[in-house]
């Protein structure tokens, strides 16, 4: 069976382990001198990375310029700067984004020491990257349009003709978008059932808007569609929170999962700064900045903004950065085929 509970995919290395220490000394002076660090980044700049900019800017004096892009643009533009020599970007973020560089040799292999904090599932094995948070993607739905209760709650649920034309996802060659979603259905089903599924959903003549996972949400909130598929479930929670007429789902029989990974980009202008940004991005303190802008962080000490997104807590089909990197094209292929 694909299907794996989070839980046991993040076993902690160790929950006990003593927190990281104050960052080193030299680094910190080297990254004062530097004095900035341009990271590439997916993250959304406000709430998420403004605050690490305060932050960072405060404990540090080392100002973030951030860029923000998808992991797709990311590794391209990186990609193309590399090839100029001219490399512009310190550190980067994303989904598939490290895979992508270390394939063509952008990526510096090196780990923060704050990485020993982190489960074995939330650092590159071969040492080029971290994980700052997890992503669950799944459903959510107006509840203005749809009475709480009516929700689909299973894939089958999709289905229904009552659904029909009222369904958006993003079309981005991402696993939070419609690529994920097939990707998932064809890891949890198998490929004959997959494909046979995805051909029956493809007749809810499902809408798809080039926009990020954040912004097909805000147009089911907005009523312009029902059902918002591959969204963050932390979006859902922080906007119902405010009152907004929205509620994610949690999908069955499972909903997928990946973490976003973060490294230094190989030839980075600014290195030490670089280093400080990922030795602070995943300590407790980063972390905490994740969670209070509504991410799940990968610190085992800093727990999920929402219970229910903890790992472990409902079945999900978990994507790992290789893998989405290597099947995002033939998933897409089949979003373009058939949706």
């Amino acid at each position: 069976m694909a299907r794996r509970h989070f839980a046991a995919l993040c076993a902690i290395m160790t929950l006990a382990a003593p927190a990281a220490g104050a960052a080193d000394a030299a680094l910190v002076a080297a990254a004062k001198k530097e004095g900035e660090v341009v990271w590439y980044t997916t993250q959304i700049l406000d709430p998420l990375v403004l605050r690490l900019q305060d932050a960072f800017r405060k404990a540090y004096g080392v100002e973030i310029k951030p860029v923000r892009a998808n992991s797709t643009e990311i590794a391209l533009r990186i990609r193309n700067e590399g090839l100029a020599g001219k490399m512009q970007a310190d550190v980067y973020d994303g989904t598939i984004t490290a895979e992508a560089l270390k394939k063509e040799n952008l990526a510096l292999k090196w780990l923060p020491d704050n990485a020993r904090d982190l489960a074995a599932d939330y650092v590159d094995p071969e040492g080029y990257w971290v994980a700052t948070n997890y992503y669950i993607n799944t459903a959510a739905f107006n509840t203005d349009l749809i009475k709480p209760g009516a929700e689909p709650k299973h894939w089958n649920d999709l289905l229904d003709p009552r659904f029909k034309g009222q369904m958006v996802w993003g079309n981005a060659a991402s696993v939070s978008a419609a690529a994920g979603f097939i990707g998932t259905a064809l890891k949890e089903m198998g490929e004959e059932k997959g494909m046979d599924y995805l051909r029956k959903l493809s007749g809810q003549k499902i809408a798809s808007v080039g926009a990020s996972a954040r912004v097909v949400i805000d147009q089911v909130i907005a009523g312009e569609y029902a059902i918002s598929m591959q969204i963050f479930p932390e979006h859902a929670a922080g906007g119902a929170e405010k009152g907004a007429p929205i509620r994610w789902i949690p999908m069955r029989p499972t909903m997928s999962a990946n973490v976003s990974t973060t490294g230094v980009t190989k030839g980075a202008p600014h290195p030490n700064a670089a280093k400080l940004l990922l030795e602070y991005l995943i300590s407790e303190e980063g972390q905490a900045i994740y969670r209070q802008a509504q991410y799940s962080p990968a610190h085992p000490r800093v727990p999920s903004i929402d219970p229910e997104l903890r790992p472990g807590k409902h079945p999900v089909v978990f994507l790992t950065p290789r893998e989405a990197l290597d099947a995002l094209p033939a998933w897409t292929k089949i979003f373009k085929d058939l949706f």
